[in-house]
């Protein structure tokens, strides 16, 4: 997997929502495809937990209907300075980590 790519604010007002944007680049092949008469082998990022401070904050399963380059946009609401940790675990146990630091003020 590619290093994933994520829009995460350097700071926001405490107890406000701030929006989050998420993009890994991966086929996310389901197996059913063909290509020269052959199956595509099955390829999916089948996990995408965000931790706030180690404590998980999304937890989210992912299946077939995924497309490829899975791209989230969600929101999150802190009341003090957080690490965010972002983790995607694929079938094969590859796995694809990115964080970020908000401040609040």
């Amino acid at each position: 997997m590619n290093q994933p790519r994520i829009r995460v604010p350097r700071s926001v007002r405490a107890g406000e929502p701030f929006e989050i944007r998420t993009l890994l680049e991966h086929p996310m092949e389901t197996g059913l495809r063909q290509e020269g008469g052959r199956a595509v082998a099955r390829d999916l990022v089948h996990r995408f937990v965000v931790r706030v401070n180690g404590e998980v904050a999304l937890d989210a399963s992912l299946r077939n209907g995924t497309a490829a380059n899975p791209y989230h946009v969600f929101w999150l609401r802190l009341d003090r300075a957080a690490e965010l940790d972002f983790n995607w675990t694929d079938e094969a146990g590859r796995t694809a980590r990115a964080t970020a630091r908000v401040a609040v003020t």
